[in-house]
């Protein structure tokens, strides 16, 4: 069996720390005019809707949510809300501390790496500000694909993109979005990141029934490729040796 040729990684609560709405979210909820457990209550029942990105941009978007509020504040309102939420978004977001480390060894290790995330429109626009950036070669996002997880769309998005297979690529994450079994139906293999931290992690519809590989923290990904190139150096030899 061949070796991993990537390492496809789920964003929120993988490559980041657990997440929470912090309280910077307020202050959207107060641009808007709208309470702010009524703002919540909204984004958490539409959350699939708007990371489909068919709403449109970021500003239409958030005018649909205020509509689902009962809410009409003014464009430019509207405007400044947008540039609050993007900023609670980003304020949520904490790198694991192994993140970039784990991804620079397997990059030196010669595999390919790359996100898949359901997001928002916030996640693109501040992805390529973060120490991760450099060190991905794919990034798939739902609001720009038009999909969200577990839909195959999006894994076989980032092999095309990649240009290779799905058994090709080993997929970590923390099973919101029924992602684990979304990855192991394109053909991936998939391993489940339950790390302590996520006990409080905000996700939607997760993977709860999965029974795959489970890792307690990021950098055990690392023991797994080299477990994983081990054994396929060894099934390489072996056939070396019937051959000969």
């Amino acid at each position: 069996m061949p070796s991993y040729q990537a390492v496809l990684f789920d964003f929120f609560g993988t490559l980041t720390r657990s997440v929470q709405r912090g309280v910077a979210h307020i202050g959207t909820a107060e641009l808007l005019g709208c309470h702010t457990d009524t703002l919540t209550e909204v984004l958490d029942r539409t959350y699939y809707e708007r990371a489909t990105g068919l709403l449109g941009n970021a500003e239409a978007t958030l005018r649909w949510v205020c509509a689902q509020a009962g809410v009409h504040p003014s464009d430019q309102a509207v405007r400044a809300a947008v540039a609050s939420r993007h900023r609670a978004v980003r304020a949520d977001t904490w790198l694991r501390a192994d993140a970039v480390p784990v991804l620079a060894a397997l990059r030196q290790r010669g595999l390919r790496t790359g996100v898949i995330s359901d997001c928002t429109h916030e996640l693109p626009a501040f992805l390529p500000q973060l120490a991760v950036a450099p060190l991905l070669d794919v990034r798939v996002f739902s609001v720009q694909v038009g999909r969200c997880k577990p839909d195959p769309t999006l894994y076989l998005t980032a092999c095309q993109r990649l240009g290779l297979a799905p058994s090709d690529c080993l997929y970590v994450g923390d099973g919101g979005s029924q992602e684990l079994t979304g990855a192991e139906r394109a053909g991936m293999t998939a391993v489940r990141l339950a790390a302590p931290d996520l006990a409080t992690h905000l996700v939607f519809n997760a993977d709860r029934d999965w029974r795959g590989p489970t890792l307690g923290t990021l950098g055990e990904v690392l023991a797994l490729v080299d477990a994983d190139a081990a054994v396929a150096a060894v099934g390489g030899r072996a056939a070396d040796q019937l051959i000969g």
